[in-house]
C-alpha cells in the first residue's frame, strides 16, 4: 500500500496493530482524523492518554476499575454470596448487560492453555481461592459460577478450579450450555446438542 506521506503511514500502522482492523480500515480512520477539527483529535488522543495512565484493576475481582474496589464488588444490591467466575473483561459485560445477575465476579484473565504457555500461574485462580477463604460469616461465598468458554481450554480450566475448589465446601455450578432460542435442532452441531439433552430441565406450563 502507497501513501502520499510518512506521517499517514505511521499512523496508519499503529492503528493497524488494534484488533480486528485491517490497513485499509486504519486508513479510512486516519484519513476522517484528518477531516476533523484539531479540537476533535486532541480530544481524542488526552482520552486515550488518560484511560492508559488511570485506568485500573480492582483488586477483589480483577475486573477493571477507576478505584481500588471496583462499583460491582462495593455495590449494596450485590449478592455477595455468589461469585461468578470468567475468562476475561468482556464476558462481565455481557454477563451485566443481560440485566439477570447480582452477584461478584472473579475475572482470571485468560484460560489454561499450555499450547501458549498459560499455566495456573499466569491466572487469577489462587485470588479466587484466597478470596473465598477471607470471606467472614455476613458476606461468605456459598456458590462460585464457573461462567467460561465452551471448549477445550474452558472445561480444562473449568476442572482445575473445581478441584482446586471442591475442599472449601461450597457450591459448584457452570452456565448451562444448549441449543439458543430459535435455533433448529438440524443446525445444531452434535456436542451442543448432546449436552442439551443432558442438563435437560422440568417443563412447566406455569
Amino acid at each position: 500500500m502507497n501513501f502520499p506521506s510518512k506521517l499517514i503511514e505511521d499512523a496508519v500502522h499503529e492503528i493497524s496493530l488494534l484488533p480486528g482492523i485491517g490497513k485499509k480500515t486504519a486508513l479510512r480512520l486516519v484519513l476522517h482524523l484528518l477531516k476533523q477539527s484539531e479540537n476533535h483529535t486532541e480530544n481524542l488522543t488526552h482520552a486515550l492518554n488518560k484511560l492508559r495512565k488511570e485506568i485500573r484493576y480492582c483488586e477483589q475481582c480483577h475486573h477493571i476499575s477507576e478505584t481500588q474496589i471496583c462499583q460491582i464488588c462495593t455495590g449494596v444490591k450485590r449478592d455477595k454470596s455468589i461469585i461468578c467466575v470468567v475468562e476475561d473483561i468482556p464476558d462481565v459485560m455481557a454477563i451485566e448487560n443481560t440485566g439477570q445477575y447480582s452477584g461478584l465476579y472473579h475475572v482470571l484473565g485468560g484460560i489454561l492453555s499450555p499450547i501458549h504457555g498459560i499455566g495456573p500461574e499466569q491466572l487469577k485462580i489462587d485470588s479466587l481461592e484466597k478470596r473465598i477463604l477471607e470471606t467472614n460469616a455476613d458476606q461468605k461465598v456459598r456458590e462460585v459460577i464457573l461462567a467460561l468458554p465452551s471448549t477445550m481450554e474452558g472445561d480444562t480450566t473449568a476442572f482445575y478450579i473445581t478441584r482446586k475448589l471442591k475442599p472449601l465446601n461450597i457450591k459448584l455450578s457452570t452456565i448451562a450450555r444448549g441449543i439458543p432460542i430459535g435455533g433448529e435442532l438440524e443446525f445444531t452441531d452434535e456436542v451442543t446438542l448432546g449436552r442439551s439433552i443432558l442438563t435437560r430441565v422440568n417443563y412447566s406450563l406455569d
